[in-house]
């Protein structure tokens, strides 16, 4: 499996770092080492300061496919959950700053926890009003809602399989909202669909 995330899909979000706004979906790729395995705990790794916390709507596949039309995309989805798509900041400037990939910043071991439990699609009643949020420390921090993306899941859906093959068990990482922050270690960090808390973990 992968994970497929994008990038600057929210209006705010994309100011707050003073980018662009994308006139198509901004993509990249983190490896399936990104995930955080059962009963592991998230560190805090030694390679940055200034590790941000990005929390996402997430949505997995249920069904190989390519070149999909919009108006079916609907049909290959299985689940919705959140993820946080952590960020070492500092490194992705100077990555950033001389034209580089981001990788280093974005796609280490660990760096992009999913929720354990994920809603099933049919409990969704649509995809265009999916309200999601994340607290630190038990105050909220970011709030958003998928009818803000610029681009709608769907859409995000038909584009990415336009490039890459979708296979049964991805994961699509649908952007963040503003809001993004730092984390120390020691901070709890909840992430909420609706009311419904879906992911929580501590820093180490």
């Amino acid at each position: 499996m992968k994970i497929l995330c994008i990038g600057r899909n929210y209006v705010d979000h994309a100011k707050e770092l003073n980018n662009p706004l994308p006139t198509s979906p901004v993509i990249f790729i983190k490896p399936e080492t990104a995930l955080i395995p059962k009963n592991h705990p998230f560190h805090y790794p030694k390679f940055t300061k200034d590790l941000h916390y990005e929390v996402e709507i997430v949505v997995r596949i249920n069904r190989v496919g390519k070149h999909i039309e919009k108006k079916f995309a609907h049909k290959y989805i299985s689940e919705i959950g959140v993820g946080i798509d952590f960020t070492a900041r500092d490194l992705q400037s100077q990555l950033k700053a001389k034209g580089l990939p981001w990788e280093k910043a974005k796609a280490w071991d660990h760096s992009a926890p999913i929720s354990r439990t994920f809603i099933p699609f049919d409990k969704i009643d649509s995809l265009d009003n999916i309200a999601f949020s994340l607290k630190k420390n038990g105050k909220l921090v970011q709030e958003g809602n998928s009818k803000d993306m610029i681009f709608s899941i769907e859409h995000l859906i038909s584009e990415i399989s336009s490039y890459f093959t979708l296979k049964i068990g991805d994961l699509i990482f649908t952007g963040t909202p503003a809001g993004v922050g730092s984390v120390e270690i020691g901070d709890k960090l909840d992430a909420y669909i609706g009311d419904q808390q879906l992911l929580s973990l501590t820093v180490h």
